[in-house]
């Protein structure tokens, strides 16, 4: 099957195998991952100098922690000694510096090396040209991004764009105040599929009739099986007698004081390319985080924010997070089977796209230039 010989209502997509080889999966890694902006952790989760936390990043373990001047840092998590990984703990705090446990190599907050044996013994070294490999590192809707280039591609052009070629305008998000919001509950999914899976459900709606239920009971435009949250500027309204975007559409908490009269009772979504969704809704924010680890493997955080002083209320979330909650698991069960068939001989051309689906037709495109290879096939 070739897209010439599909009927004008449907699209090809991706091979099978761009969702099961190695060696696509490592391109992607080096030419997606590690080349473009990659949202890493929550800033808010570092409060104090000397938190940190260690993130993958494609093939790379990336160290995040802030410093005593109150800024994050990013660098590399590889000793320029012997090449030991310095932090070997996901999270946590340090004083005033990291110490490789291989040979007491000692790094300042700031990645600067300040100490290791015999150190005064080698006057001719370079405390900051043997420090540790820096990384780019960006703050955006309370997140840090990093980007493992030495020459980062435009964040405004590529993440900032997303966001507002998404809402239609460049001041839209700031509504939400995504920032200042504060985390109300964290879940953590490890899905058994390919990250560029997951990314594909969450860009239609055209199975949202046959596997979400309480979603489209809330958002009933949604059961028409058309991704209405692909519309420049448009937001999915609330059901009549739907009071919030709860698992019940009952009511929810306190509405986000920016929020509009045109962006109430309504639900956004956004992909900020490669792995970040952002769901808006009157009164919480919900961000999810992929980290593909494997071509069959991705694990997907799911913060859901709300106003401070609603999360120091001690307010009841549970009807608020439920909802979300079961779209994912509802969606990663979805992906995980989609997995099981990647290799199999009925996909090993892959299959098709109707025309709601016809817009991941441009994400699969974005995909095959970000690793077309000179010469290569894919």
């Amino acid at each position: 099957m070739t897209a010439t010989d599909l009927p004008p209502s449907l699209m090809a997509t991706l091979p099978g195998h761009f969702y099961t080889d190695p060696a696509i999966f490592a391109l992607e890694q080096s030419q997606i991952f590690e080349a473009g902006w990659f949202c890493a952790v929550r800033a808010a989760d570092l409060p104090n100098p000397g938190s940190f936390e260690t993130v993958q990043v494609g093939r790379e373990s990336v160290l995040i922690a802030r410093g005593r001047d109150g800024a994050l840092n990013a660098f590399l998590n590889v000793c320029r000694h012997r090449g030991a990984r310095v932090c070997t703990e996901d999270s946590g705090s340090v004083k005033r510096s990291f110490q490789c446990p291989y040979h007491a190599w000692t790094y300042g907050l700031d990645g600067k090396l300040i100490a290791a044996p015999n150190l005064t013994g080698m006057p001719d070294i370079d405390r900051v040209e043997y420090g540790l490999t820096k990384v780019a590192l960006k703050e955006y809707l309370g997140y840090a991004w990093v980007c493992l280039e030495d020459e980062p591609p435009s964040f405004e052009d590529t993440v900032v764009a997303d966001v507002t070629n998404r809402l239609g305008g460049s001041t839209e998000i700031d509504a939400y105040r995504v920032d200042e919001l504060a985390l109300g509950r964290r879940i953590e999914y490890d899905v058994k599929a390919n990250w560029k899976q997951i990314i594909e459900n969450f860009m239609e709606c055209y199975h949202c009739a046959t596997i979400h239920p309480e979603l489209t009971e809330v958002l009933p435009e949604f059961a028409n099986g058309f991704a209405a949250q692909y519309y420049v500027g448009h937001g999915a309204e609330f059901g009549e007698g739907v009071q919030g975007f709860t698992v019940d559409g009952s009511a929810g908490v306190d509405r986000l004081p920016g929020v509009g009269e045109h962006q109430d009772r309504r639900y956004y979504a956004i992909t900020i390319r490669p792995q970040v969704f952002v769901n808006l809704v009157p009164d919480h924010v919900i961000v999810h985080r992929m980290f593909p680890l494997a071509p069959d493997r991705t694990i997907v955080r799911c913060d859901w924010l709300y106003l401070p002083e609603v999360i120091e209320s001690g307010k009841d979330l549970t009807r608020s997070i439920e909802l979300f909650h079961r779209v994912n698991l509802q969606d990663f069960e979805a992906c995980e089977r989609c997995q099981l068939a990647m290799d199999s001989r009925a996909y090993a051309r892959g299959g098709v796209l109707v025309p709601s689906e016809h817009h991941i037709g441009e994400f699969h495109d974005w995909v095959r230039g970000k690793i077309a290879t000179p010469g290569g096939t894919l």
